[in-house]
């Protein structure tokens, strides 16, 4: 079991920054894999990021490329989602989620091998 919980959503203005983060508890936070999705109301979760066991390996949305960067610290059992350059459209719920198990070096876009999820944070971002 992984209990997930984020922090670190609010209000920013558009051009300004947020770092998200996702404490883990309950077992081996390095024997997972972990991605960071968001959903606004009426649409699908959206991939965003995601990272590695090993965090070796990183995978962005092409929506966010180049403005958000995940890192994880396996020490402290937190994930995190730096996010710069915000828009109005990165208005959403953002959702830390953590796989069972992964290979030291894949990293997943879709949420099927996402066993674990936190409870989500808001994120708005006004023009």
């Amino acid at each position: 079991q992984v209990q997930l919980v984020e922090s670190g959503g609010g209000l920013v203005q558009a051009g300004g920054s947020l770092r998200l983060s996702c404490a883990a508890s309950g077992r081996a936070f390095g024997s997972c894999a972990l991605g960071w999705f968001r959903q606004t109301p009426g649409k699908e979760r959206e991939f965003v990021a995601a990272i590695s066991r090993s965090g070796n390996s990183r995978g962005y949305a092409d929506s966010v490329k180049g403005r958000f960067t995940i890192s994880r610290d396996n020490a402290k059992n937190t994930v995190f989602l730096q996010m710069n350059s915000l828009k109005p459209e990165d208005t959403a719920v953002y959702y830390c989620a953590a796989t069972a198990t992964g290979s030291s070096s894949a990293t997943y876009s879709n949420p099927g091998p996402y066993t674990y999820w936190g409870q989500g944070t808001q994120v708005t971002v006004s023009s």
